[in-house]
């Protein structure tokens, strides 16, 4: 029996006054605590001394707290009585327990939901005309950039003379800078070519493949089909319900969102589009390719029993595919093993490939059979490979004219390097990279980074180089390396003709890692997880000059993603069996010689040796084009971008409002002469994006701002609330 109280002090509080309880609990930083009594005769008494009597000068408020236990007992007996009056008897399942745990809180959602259809939930702007759906994302995009300038103006430092930006913004309206309009998407329907299934039960107790009818924290844990909502394509649905015919027969449960335990969790439609169908506009048709189906399991528990479920599952969406008319295109089949609470699964998350047996009459004249665990789609003309986990943009055709926006605003030329920072598998990068003379990558997503370099090389782009790290964790020395003078560390003898030397130094505060560049002249840096903080050194040599790329360790991931050794894009080595295989000592040096009798290789290195660290300063110009997830860019990025002058031009891409608002004070907000020292602040959890970066700008080194300059949205998701923005900011 329980009572919750609204006090500063619970237990010494109640104890002071004389009341008999068995617990009182309260977390620090909260003004709620919880007494628990041993019958009702105590909490009578409590609540008398209660009223009659302050604590420390304060009067307690009393409440009634209900255990989280008997709420839910509660809604389970709400739950049967509905269902027994307005559902009928309930459906039967292949598993009674599953259905007792999940089936009951499903319709209890249900009742709350009311008339709420996933369509509602899924694309809410989809009863408005395309126009209107640009006029209410106009309008919103307008608040959010006049929220900018009012905390910009806040969190500028009282000695300092506020920036002509702010003082400006008055004459339009309260906004940072001017907005040009939004980009129309050139396909509305069925645009997305990924889309994410949730597994669950319907309002009915049905096993479902769609979409949940709302938040999860919200109590919401229905799922029901996707065959409502206009953003989702013909293939994706069809696909669905063919996954979801299978999940009735299944002997394995679904997932239970409520107890955490279950089997099948997700279902994820990629497609790939024909490079014939690149240039297509409006609401023209689109042919599919490529399709890459990937199943979210939980295993746990269910390994001895789970190959044959694989089996059978394969067979029934193979035939299924080859049933429908036309034929649906099957490539990849993959299986992710997730245990995780959220769906949301890290990066280095187990990926199975499933075998796809061939199907007379499938797509085609036979079904694709393939065991590569990548499907290709196009955009601007270049041809990009796309693995499981990696992020590709959902609309392909409003994304080229998102690019191409930034590419236009960042005023690209041959004498430019070019910094795109979160570059996924490199799309902007590579499609501005005819723009540029170099363009440096850097993406924490091992596998994007592999694709990245892949695409360079399948499109025959030679001026890109991809690292793998996190932006924080690899931008500073990224950054020391391509725009501080060049520092020559002698040169290497060797035979040009036969051989590429590369050598590894191993230090007392170094890690052994070794690769070699691409011949298209691009390489993979990947960061090495070390707990002391080590740098790792690669180099590669031909006769006359020598490369130095230093990378700082990854010291975390927020995705539990591993750390990994320097490996090269595609260039073909051998490594003498004679080196040896144990740890050097602190002071060792390792020489490492591959072998490669290719002459083709030798002259990529001399090529990227061109664009090295002892030409790359001969550019003019420095760009930074940054386009971080929805969480925004890290602090450190942050600090990294403001404290280098050589980058005078910044395009930022945002699918985020709030994240953006947030980034752009710390970037465009002036800084005091001497800035603070780092505090902490034990109210963080409580305050807006806008709060924090206004309280982590008061820590901001001393360095020029950006201002905002130009900005203009483009509509990637129509029939949803959200939009991406481009913002270009500039050191003026």
């Amino acid at each position: 029996m329980d009572l919750g109280l609204h006090s500063s002090t619970v237990s010494g509080g109640v104890s002071g006054l004389g009341i008999c309880y068995t617990t009182a609990k309260k977390k620090k930083g909260m003004n709620v605590g919880f007494v628990n009594f041993e019958n009702a005769e105590h909490i009578i008494n409590a609540v008398e001394v209660l009223k009659e009597r302050p604590s420390n000068g304060k009067q307690i408020k009393v409440a009634d707290a209900v255990r989280r236990s008997e709420e839910k007992k509660k809604n389970i007996e709400i739950a049967i009585s509905h269902s027994n009056t307005e559902h009928g008897p309930r459906i039967a399942s292949s598993n009674p327990i599953e259905d007792t745990c999940a089936f009951i809180p499903s319709i209890v959602e249900s009742v709350a939901a009311k008339a709420k259809t996933v369509r509602d939930v899924v694309t809410p702007l989809a009863h408005m005309s395309y126009g209107d759906q640009l006029e209410h994302k106009k309008n919103s995009l307008l608040q959010m950039l006049k929220r900018l300038t009012r905390n910009a103006r806040k969190a500028c430092p009282n000695a300092v003379t506020l920036p002509n930006w702010i003082l400006k913004s008055r004459e339009i309206g309260g906004l940072p800078c001017k907005l040009e309009g939004i980009l129309k998407s050139p396909l509305v329907d069925g645009y997305r070519n990924k889309c994410e299934f949730s597994v669950g039960l319907s309002v009915d107790g049905r096993r479902t493949v769609g979409f949940m009818l709302g938040n999860f924290r919200d109590g919401m844990i229905a799922v029901e089909e996707p065959s409502g909502c206009p953003n989702v394509s013909r293939i994706s649905c069809k696909y669905a319900m063919v996954f979801q015919d299978f999940l009735q027969s299944s002997e394995l449960p679904v997932w239970n969102r409520i107890e955490n335990t279950g089997f099948w969790r997700q279902f994820t439609v990629r497609e790939g589009r024909s490079p014939s169908h690149v240039a297509t506009d409006g609401n023209a048709g689109i042919e599919i390719a490529e399709v890459m189906l990937i199943v979210q399991v939980s295993s746990l528990g269910y390994e001895s029993c789970m190959r044959s479920e694989f089996d059978r599952m394969v067979h029934v969406l193979v035939h299924g595919a080859a049933a429908c008319s036309p034929p649906l295109p099957l490539t990849a089949i993959v299986v992710q093993d997730h245990v995780g609470i959220s769906n949301a699964a890290p990066a280095d998350c187990p990926l199975i490939t499933l075998e796809i047996p061939k199907v007379e009459g499938g797509f085609g004249s036979e079904m694709t059979v393939t065991t590569e665990t990548r499907i290709h789609d196009y955009i601007s003309n270049l041809r990009f490979s796309i693995s499981p986990t990696a992020f590709f943009q959902v609309n392909t055709f409003a994304a080229a004219r998102l690019y191409s926006l930034a590419g236009d605003w960042a005023e690209l030329s041959p004498d430019t390097i070019l910094f795109d920072i979160c570059c996924g598998t490199g799309t902007i990068g590579l499609t501005l990279a005819h723009r540029v003379g170099l363009v440096v990558g850097i993406e924490m997503n091992e596998s994007a980074v592999s694709d990245a370099n892949r695409n360079a090389e399948i499109n025959g782009i030679k001026n890109c180089r991809f690292i793998c790290g996190k932006a924080e964790d690899v931008m500073g020395s990224i950054l020391k390396e391509y725009l501080e003078e060049p520092k020559h560390h002698g040169e290497v003898s060797g035979d040009p003709g036969n051989n590429v030397a590369c050598s590894v130094e191993n230090g007392s505060n170094n890690a052994i890692s070794a690769g070699c560049l691409a011949d298209h002249a691009s390489a993979v840096d990947v960061s090495a997880a070390n707990p002391k903080n080590k740098k790792e050194m690669l180099h590669c040599l031909d006769d006359e000059k020598m490369n130095k790329s230093a990378n700082p360790t990854d010291q975390r991931k927020e995705e539990e993603n591993p750390g990994h050794s320097s490996v090269a894009a595609d260039i073909s080595v051998e490594i003498k069996e004679n080196c040896s295989s144990e740890k050097t000592n602190a002071n060792d040096l390792n020489r490492i010689h591959i072998d490669n009798n290719d002459n083709s290789h030798n002259n990529a290195c001399k090529q990227n040796t061109e664009i090295g660290t002892d030409t790359v300063h001969r550019f003019k110009k420095v760009v930074a084009i940054v386009d971080p997830p929805r969480v925004g860019l890290h602090p450190i990025v942050i600090k990294v971008l403001r404290s280098n002058p050589r980058i005078r031009r910044l395009v930022y891409i945002s699918c985020n409002p709030e994240s953006l608002v947030a980034n752009a004070i710390e970037l465009c907000t002036p800084t005091a002469d001497k800035p603070e020292k780092a505090k902490g602040n034990r109210n963080w959890r409580n305050m807006s994006n806008a709060g924090l970066a206004r309280h982590r700008l008061k820590s901001m080194p001393s360095s020029e701002p950006f201002q905002p300059v130009r900005a203009m949205a483009v509509d990637l998701f129509p029939h949803t609330p959200h939009c991406e923005m481009v913002m270009l900011m500039e050191r003026l």
